[in-house]
């Protein structure tokens, strides 16, 4: 992203650094590389780039390396952490993100090293100056439906 963008234009794509100004995460639980197409509040796409060199790897499985779906739920729970973030100027205002409820998840394909996660994420619920917001998310791979599920986060701004 343009760091010399205009302030006031919105927020479309967000790359590794403009994530790490939102999210708290960090290696190895950052898991997703790029936001792209976001439209607001509303929705946007997060691309995580799978590696064999991720630490869940040496035993989920040893000798058949598959991402664990739980990391697949997080990694679009992150996309929607960082449209929010990103679009209500929450850079470097350390924004606390907890999950509240996790619905109706189903894994429809095995993710291994070597894919590209797309995380499909569209807000249900939350408005600006609001804590709780709902998502539906779908993870994709090379079109296929990997993951599915609907998510309920509260985000706080530390010390506001």
């Amino acid at each position: 992203m343009d760091q010399s963008q205009d302030a006031a234009a919105p927020v479309t794509e967000a790359d590794i650094h403009l994530i790490q100004r939102i999210l708290p995460h960090r290696y190895p639980f950052l898991l997703v590389d790029r936001v792209r197409n976001i439209e607001g509040t509303q929705r946007a796409q997060g691309i995580k780039n799978v590696s064999i060199n991720e630490p869940h790897f040496q035993g989920h499985f040893p000798g058949e390396p598959v991402m664990p779906g739980v990391t697949i739920v997080e990694a679009m729970a992150q996309t929607a952490g960082v449209m929010i973030g990103a679009s209500m100027g929450f850079v470097d205002r350390s924004l606390g993100i907890y999950f509240m409820a996790i619905d109706g998840v189903k894994f429809r394909r095995k993710v291994v090293p070597g894919d590209q996660l797309l995380m499909d994420v569209e807000t249900l619920r939350g408005k600006p100056g609001g804590k709780v917001w709902r998502f539906r998310g779908t993870a994709t791979v090379d079109g296929e439906l990997a993951a599915e599920a609907e998510f309920t986060a509260m985000m706080d701004l530390k010390g506001a």
